[in-house]
């Protein structure tokens, strides 16, 4: 395996980004007091229509930050999710709704003591189980939740469900990827009934499969043809779908475990948690892709700039430099950037300030 280089103690102050998504990072933006506001992993951000900003964390002690535009701290709450992965706030009518994603895991009072990463012993300090989705009020009160699909028949009950992201639609369909357990997009109603589901591992036409189904959005930048976009992480790349699940087509990431997008007008911001080296996803190598209308890369924050030739994207790298692992990304209506990792030493999110051309 290729040895990484060692990722810079404090990139505070770079300028990283190409062309017009040029970035000074702020990384003491949403800096806490650990021993008050723990974090572990900054999993997932949103927004809500006042601006606040809501950062989704599997530290049981505080499920959720939520900071103003300069980083300061307006509330936390919720303890219930441990293994909270992705968060999407929604507007229905009047009102505004959470939904919290919870892939299925949460501290083990066995744990030896000394075990991290061994999901198959009873004594890790984390163990796993299934997973849910909640849709919350804006304060953290539930309305409902979702939880294993065997309860509606459409698993079987040895088949794991840990969900990684969700996506809902104008009318209030959900989008749900089980990206750590089965690997399918499940398709419920706006009162979280069950419509259909596709994706998984066995379709006869293997551009239909997912593998490590790790993030969803909505894709309306063509009116005419709303599409959901799908990280098909260990594959390198995103799928595009119909709402009804039919496959359109791939955007290939070579050399990037990526993550779901997030839209941006025309273009959209795509978090990596590892870059792809020598066959295998290597351990502090995250980094930012930035895409245009057409599907195509042309800025990468963390990583070395990118490189199509004949038309073909070149294999994506990290420049070592900035991130651990990307994990959550949102953009506010500055096109700044906010940036949570995962495994990165309990760090806060960095905020990247858009450098505009003059």
């Amino acid at each position: 395996m290729t040895q990484q280089a060692t990722t810079s103690l404090d990139p505070h102050g770079q300028i990283v980004g190409q062309g017009e998504f040029t970035y000074q990072v702020n990384c003491h933006w949403g800096e806490l007091d650990p021993q008050k506001y723990p974090v572990e992993n900054c999993h997932d951000f949103a927004i809500d229509k006042a601006g606040r900003i809501y950062m989704a964390t599997d530290q049981p002690k505080n499920n959720v930050i939520v900071y103003d535009a300069d980083g300061n701290l307006l509330d936390t709450w919720g303890t219930e999710y441990p293994g909270l992965h992705a968060i999407e706030i929604v507007q229905e009518g009047d009102y505004e709704f959470i939904y919290l994603v919870d892939s299925g895991w949460k501290v083990n009072r066995h744990w030896d003591g000394v075990s991290t990463e061994a999901w198959d012993s009873p004594y890790n300090r984390v163990i796993p189980q299934s997973g849910s989705i909640t849709k919350l009020t804006l304060d953290g009160r539930v309305i409902f939740t979702l939880g294993h699909p065997q309860t509606i028949g459409i698993y079987r009950p040895d088949m794991p469900f840990n969900p990684t992201d969700i996506a809902v639609a104008d009318n209030g369909d959900i989008y749900v990827t089980d990206g750590y357990g089965s690997d399918y997009v499940i398709h419920y109603n706006n009162r979280g009934q069950y419509i259909d589901h596709w994706g998984g591992h066995d379709n006869k036409n293997n551009q239909q499969n997912l593998h490590n189904a790790h993030g969803i959005a909505l894709d309306k930048r063509d009116a005419e043809q709303i599409k959901l976009i799908v990280s098909s992480r260990a594959e390198q790349c995103l799928k595009a779908f119909s709402l009804q699940g039919e496959y359109l087509f791939t955007i290939e990431t070579p050399g990037a475990w990526i993550h779901g997008p997030v839209f941006m007008g025309d273009y959209f911001v795509a978090a990596v948690c590892w870059s792809d080296i020598d066959n295998s996803n290597v351990a502090d190598s995250g980094f930012l892709c930035i895409f245009d209308k057409e599907n195509k890369v042309i800025s990468t924050i963390g990583a070395q700039p990118p490189e199509y030739i004949h038309g073909e994207l070149q294999p994506l790298t990290t420049n070592w430099q900035l991130f651990k692992h990307a994990h959550g990304v949102i953009a506010d209506q500055d096109g700044n950037l906010y940036v949570g990792q995962w495994q990165a030493d309990n760090s806060y999110p960095y905020k990247l300030e858009r450098i505009k051309s003059t």
